[in-house]
This record gives C-alpha cells, sequence and structure tokens, in this order.
C-alpha cells in the first residue's frame, strides 16, 4: 500500500456454489498478495446453501449472507455469517457506491 492511501476494499460476489468456492479462493489469494486489503463475500442464491453445508473458519466471519435467499430457504445463519440487513443485489449497490470493488466470482 502506498503512503497516504486507504487500503483497498474488494467485495467478492458469489451466486452460485461454484462461484463461492472462486470467492473463497480469491480471497485467500487477495490476502496473501495484499495483507491491508479489507476483503468480504457476499454470497446469495445457491451459493448461501453452499456456505451453510460447507462452513469455513476462517472466510466465514468475512461472509455476508443474503436475507432474502435465507428467508426462501427456511433457514437461519450461523453466528459467524453476517447476515446483509437489506437483500444481496441492493447490499452490492450501495457498498459499490461506499467505494468497495465489486468482482463477481
Amino acid at each position: 500500500m502506498l503512503p497516504g492511501t486507504s487500503p483497498l476494499r474488494i467485495v467478492l460476489h458469489a451466486p452460485t456454489a461454484a462461484a463461492l468456492t472462486r470467492a473463497r479462493s480469491n480471497a485467500n489469494n487477495i490476502a496473501a498478495d495484499d495483507p491491508a486489503a479489507d476483503v468480504r463475500i457476499v454470497v446469495n442464491g445457491d451459493a448461501v446453501a453452499a456456505v451453510l453445508e460447507a462452513p469455513d473458519a476462517i472466510l466465514d466471519a468475512r461472509t455476508l449472507v443474503c436475507p432474502n435467499t435465507l428467508g426462501r430457504m427456511g433457514r437461519a445463519a450461523p453466528s459467524l455469517l453476517v447476515v446483509l440487513p437489506r437483500g444481496a443485489a441492493l447490499s452490492l449497490a450501495l457498498m459499490q457506491r461506499e467505494g468497495w470493488c465489486y468482482v463477481r466470482a
């Protein structure tokens, strides 16, 4: 990171189980390449079931879950996962407006 710059903030969007696998890999790679970067994974759609069925002790703390998808599934997220206050699509747009770099995994 250059002096006087803010850490990079990256939001990885995973709407499918395969995208979740890529997002987790991307998050690990980014952390290795730029430890100061703030990385979050937003999951919706099929990725929500995947994240609930295959927890990741490290990355789940950085994973944000769509409440709309959880509601449709009739499921609750474990305490390590953060449930977004709004749906994933709106949350992603708001994060981008706040300066987060969007990457579709």
